[in-house]
């Protein structure tokens, strides 16, 4: 049915559903596809509702959905774009629109797309369809079983921790630099082990393949590869005839290889997202991409800049802007907006941290008394550790407040236990699975459990195998259960309540909390009925975990409103009524640990700008003058003074209101001196 002449709305459809956008958004959605597009979305501009619409715009106008796709960051973006794309072919179209933009089959993230086209074409390249997924801490148990086996673990000399091997990994591959680059540039403390790195990473490699699983990595770095095979790659290719993708400022160099290989001419290829927020090279995120993105075809990919902004002020819109015209490279934008405020971004100058958390507290708890939210209130930081003053302050005045960054499903020790479970009865090679779930067991020890994998490993019917091992002493009938369930019939979503069941009482067993734990069990269930089968389970769970329930997410139980605490990096793409930005001075923002580069610097100032472009209505600058050190080498506890970000230099000052709080003059070099006497430092002396 989806034949372009079964489309039979051409004579009386109107482009009444694109009416909302503004200019440059209608220009974006009704772009053609002879040429590539690259859309820059500057911060609040509607980024989602252009993409959504010009989605929506190539189905109404006959293109197949089934041949779209649509490539997101997150599964919730995902689903809201498509949720966005069916509403606005609702309005646009007949009863048909809902079975249309239904089969817009092929949306959701990079590692999602590449890991259904691996299980595809698994028979091709050498896979087996039956491969499991690891997530982060699976893999890097792998990864420290082989740096055990390689002797690796009780080197002379610290060798790196299993951890700092995974990020090293990780980095090289979706980086696609040499190990030695890596190390250099990224992880210097390890730059003698490159050798011994490499053949941890062999070794890491061929583990895997015996073991038939991947690791979140691979499912980028097996679609980059495929896409460097020429039949294979005009076969993918082939079957888009238009391919999307979100944030493309957030890519790496594997994911952009991706993209330019599904479409080497660029025909039909649209790439959203703003340079300017480009901040997460951390994560091996290249902001090259987007900045060559228009260069890389011929004729070049045609560029439209949504500059009108719909989330701020425009006074918070101008100090943000002064602050990001600054910058080296960009694509040249200026956002505006029409939305009109007599207050301009605030910067404060405070004495120290302690005040700095009492002058947030204080005026958290006036704008609460005004009628705002603490929800509608936000604390943004560069470092984690940036707000401990203020968790303390909070917690003294009772402010209920949230810090981003909970415990995922995934991080949890018992939803790890029963998805272990389940990864083990559909891939029995898959030894980090099996080997957490034996070590639930009473009287199975990590020995114990990795001599029956060793067992079982050989056989070509391994389940069948363990069935017929004597059960390890003191698992009593805890092992005959177990055999049981592992080889019960597979029926999806029987199976996550065989493996809840079997489980629970080793719950009760393991946690002293096991009531708290059982809620996020019973959520796992209800996600379960959303998915058509195990495997996708498995893998969208793995790839994009949804918070957890209980507590350890750190969501306050007892209050509906609290106060956001976050890093800049978990604040993309969140709004809020009021921010306040802490510790706006040189050593923090930017941080000293990221001043090494250019490039660096630069990332930093789009730190900055991203934190600003928050605020919708009030934002607050706070640069504290001095912060207290502990123990720096010989010279003890002492005082450092600290100089206002260089990203906010005199000449733009102007976009601000500079204030003093309590009463501090701005001008002043250094705060008034107070008498302190440091009790504690008096009785350490007395006895040295």
């Amino acid at each position: 049915m989806f034949e372009r002449e079964d489309h039979r709305f051409g004579a009386v459809l109107t482009a009444a559903y694109l009416a909302k956008l503004n200019d440059a958004q209608r220009r974006a959605a009704e772009f053609g596809v002879e040429r590539p597009l690259l859309v820059i979305a500057g911060a609040g501009s509607g980024k989602t509702n252009t993409l959504a619409h010009r989605v929506a715009h190539l189905i109404v106008t006959g293109a197949d959905p089934r041949r779209i796709l649509l490539m997101t960051f997150s599964r919730r973006a995902s689903s809201e774009m498509c949720a966005r794309v069916r509403r606005i072919c609702k309005e646009a179209m007949d009863a048909r629109a809902d079975i249309l933009a239904d089969a817009l089959t092929w949306a959701g993230t990079f590692h999602s797309i590449g890991a259904r086209l691996l299980r595809e074409q698994a028979l091709n390249i050498g896979l087996d369809p039956d491969f499991t997924i690891h997530d982060r801490e699976d893999s890097a148990d792998l990864l420290n079983l082989a740096r055990h086996d390689l002797g690796l673990s009780k080197t002379e000399k610290r060798f790196p921790t299993k951890g700092t091997c995974l990020a090293i990994y990780s980095r090289a591959v979706n980086a696609q630099a040499p190990i030695e680059e890596v190390l250099g540039r990224n992880f210097p403390w390890c730059a003698g082990w490159a050798d011994e790195l490499k053949k941890l990473f062999a070794a890491y490699v061929e583990a895997k393949q015996a073991q038939n699983v991947l690791d979140y990595d691979d499912l980028l770095l097996y679609w980059a590869q495929m896409m460097q095979e020429p039949a294979l790659a005009a076969e993918l290719g082939a079957r888009f005839d238009h391919v999307l993708v979100d944030e493309y400022q957030d890519t790496n160099r594997l994911q952009a290889s991706i993209l330019l290989g599904l479409k080497p001419d660029g025909r039909g290829l649209t790439a959203v997202g703003d340079d300017a927020q480009s901040i997460y090279a951390f994560r091996a995120a290249e902001v090259r991409n987007i900045l060559d993105f228009p260069g890389q075809f011929t004729p070049p990919a045609e560029v439209v800049t949504l500059e009108r902004n719909y989330r701020s002020t425009q006074h918070i819109l101008e100090a943000a802007n002064s602050v990001i015209a600054l910058a080296k490279e960009r694509f040249s934008k200026n956002l505006w907006t029409e939305r009109t405020s007599a207050e301009r971004p605030a910067l404060v100058v405070v004495r120290d941290e302690t005040d700095q958390a009492n002058f947030v507290a204080e005026k958290v708890l006036e704008a609460r008394e005004t009628g705002m939210r603490l929800k509608d209130q936000a604390v943004l930081f560069r470092a984690s550790h940036h707000s401990g003053p203020l968790e303390v302050e909070l917690t003294r005045r009772n402010i209920p407040f949230v810090k981003f960054g909970g415990l995922k499903f995934l991080d949890s020790a018992h939803v790890k236990d029963v998805l272990a479970f389940l990864r083990f009865s559909q891939n029995p090679r898959d030894r980090m699975s099996g080997f957490r779930l034996l070590q639930l067991l009473p009287g199975v020890g990590p020995a114990a459990a990795r001599k029956i994998l060793d067992r079982i490993a050989p056989e070509a019917a391994p389940l069948h195998m363990l069935a017929s091992l004597p059960a390890p002493s003191k698992t009593g009938e805890h092992w005959g259960a177990l055999v049981e369930v592992l080889r019960a019939p597979s029926s999806w979503p029987s199976d996550l309540s065989r493996a809840k069941n079997w489980y629970e009482p080793h719950l009760e067993r393991l946690h002293e909390d096991a009531v708290t734990r059982k809620i996020d069990l019973a959520q796992l269930e209800v996600i379960a009925q959303n998915y058509p089968s195990r495997e996708k389970f498995l893998t969208e769970l793995t790839l994009d975990p949804p918070d957890a329930t209980s507590a350890e997410a750190g969501v306050p139980l007892r209050d509906e409103d609290y106060l956001i605490l976050s890093t800049i990096h978990s604040a993309k793409g969140q709004e809020w009524k009021s921010v306040f930005v802490l510790n706006v001075v040189d050593g923090c923002i930017p941080s000293d640990l990221a001043t090494g580069t250019s490039a660096e610097i630069e990332e930093e100032r789009r730190l900055l700008y991203v934190a600003m472009t928050r605020a919708k209505d009030h934002l607050r600058l706070i640069t504290p003058q001095r912060f207290f050190t502990h123990g720096q080498h010989s010279r003890g506890d002492r005082h450092v003074y600290a100089a206002r970000s260089r990203f906010i230099p005199t000449e733009i000052l102007p976009n601000f209101d500079t204030i003093g709080w309590p009463a501090v003059r701005a001008d002043e070099k250094g705060p008034a001196l107070q008498t302190r006497v440091d009790l504690g430092a008096r009785m350490r002396g007395m006895w040295k």
